[in-house]
Order: C-alpha cells, then sequence, then structure tokens
C-alpha cells in the first residue's frame, strides 16, 4: 500500500490496480489534479484501506488476484457506500454491464485518456456531493470550471476548449508551477507532442485575459507557468 500525499482537505482516491505501470502514471495524474491518493494492488487489501482510511472514491479494476473487483465492489458498496469508478481492461459489453450491476458510478476502459479519467473522476464526487463547486478566483480572474465560464475584472471572457482546460488545470493549484509537460499530460492526455504546442496556446490565453486586465499568467524560464495576481 503506497500514499500520495496531496494538499490539505483534497479528497481522498484510492486506486487498486495490480499493474505498477498503471498505478504509477495514473497516481501521478491524479495528484497532480489535486487529489490525496492510495495505491494498493489487490481485492482484499482494498476492502480493507477502504474500512480502514475510508476514502471519497475507489478507482477499481476488475481483474484482481484473490478477490476480483467485481466481489471487491460488491463488498465495497455494501459495507460503505462509497463511490466506485472502474479502470479497467475489461471492456466488453457483459463486463460493464456487471459493472454497473455491482454498484459502479463510472466504468472506464483502458487506454483512458489521463484527462478524461481526473474530469470522470471529478464529475463521480460531484454528484455524490463530495466536491464543492469548483470555482477558482485569482485576482481579477474567476474560473467556474463547472459552468465552463471566465471572467476577468467582471467581463466574460470567451475562450476554446482547449484553452480553459490549461487554464482551469493552472488555477487548480494557484501559486504553483506546471511544466509544460504536466499541462501536456493534464491536457491532451500524453506528453510526445511538441511542446511549443502548449506556448501557442499560453499566448492566445493570455492576450483574451490581458484585454480585460493585468496579466495572471507567469513563465519561470525553463520551469513552466503559474496563475498568481
Amino acid at each position: 500500500m503506497d500514499a500520495h500525499p496531496s494538499r490539505r482537505g483534497a479528497a481522498r482516491v484510492l486506486l487498486v490496480d495490480p499493474d505498477g505501470d498503471v498505478r504509477a502514471p495514473v497516481a501521478s495524474a491524479l495528484v497532480e489534479a489535486g487529489f490525496e491518493v492510495e495505491t494498493v494492488d489487490d481485492g482484499t487489501s482494498a476492502i480493507r484501506s477502504v474500512a480502514t482510511s475510508r476514502p471519497d472514491l475507489v478507482l477499481l479494476e476488475t481483474e484482481l488476484a484473490g478477490t476480483d473487483g467485481f466481489s471487491a465492489a460488491r463488498k465495497i458498496r455494501a459495507s460503505d457506500g462509497v463511490p466506485i469508478v472502474f479502470l479497467t481492461s475489461a471492456g466488453s459489453d457483459e463486463a460493464r454491464l456487471m459493472g454497473f450491476a455491482v454498484g459502479a458510478d463510472d466504468y472506464v476502459v483502458k487506454p483512458a485518456l489521463t484527462a478524461e479519467l481526473v474530469a470522470r473522476v471529478r464529475a463521480v464526487l460531484r454528484r455524490s456531493h463530495l466536491l464543492p463547486r469548483s470555482v477558482w478566483r485569482v485576482g481579477a480572474l474567476v474560473v467556474d470550471e463547472d459552468a465552463h465560464t471566465v471572467t476577468m475584472n467582471g467581463a466574460p471572457v470567451e475562450l476554446t476548449a482547449i484553452e480553459f482546460s490549461i487554464l482551469a488545470a493552472l488555477c487548480r493549484t494557484p501559486g504553483r508551477v506546471i511544466s509544460k509537460v504536466q499541462l501536456l499530460t493534464e491536457v491532451w492526455g500524453f506528453d510526445h507532442y511538441a511542446l511549443n504546442v502548449v506556448e501557442v496556446h499560453i499566448s492566445s490565453l493570455r492576450r483574451k485575459l490581458e484585454a480585460h486586465g493585468d496579466r495572471v499568467i507567469h513563465t519561470l524560464r525553463n520551469v513552466g507557468y503559474v496563475v498568481r495576481a
């Protein structure tokens, strides 16, 4: 069992997957998105961890040693009621139906884009009233992630979907520097695009925001970007 702490008061996710090559990047993406993450690799440990650490959500593979994911999900929902999202390689219609039959709140088939997975985890937590409304305020900038709106000094700012995703990623951890690679991973879901694609979108985003006020997206040369008033 591994813990990946994030900022204080963050929603807690239990990630259950036998494959370390899956656990590590998914846990990292969730932490970067502001969650506190604990990882285990089998169903029995998952049931035990839910009982002792009481996470806000369980991200669960179906194919596990010992107690399989479907059986673990039944026991978790029966005893605790914690929301469950399956993240699994079992993509058949039968497996999906089984997942929802045992109480899953969502079912995501691998390989999944990191940004999509994080968004679906947030959506389940919001539906379960376990995540506060995502409204970020940085100086004169207000970003309402749920309503998908941005204002600067009270004036609405029209952004593309990619620009909004970049701004939301930066605003979730105001004052914290985020690298171009981290933005590629969170917004596009992988990190092998040319880094200048981030620069192009940041430049456009700045122009739109600064038409209504002072600069809030700052560059730390050779490090990344940070949002601050």
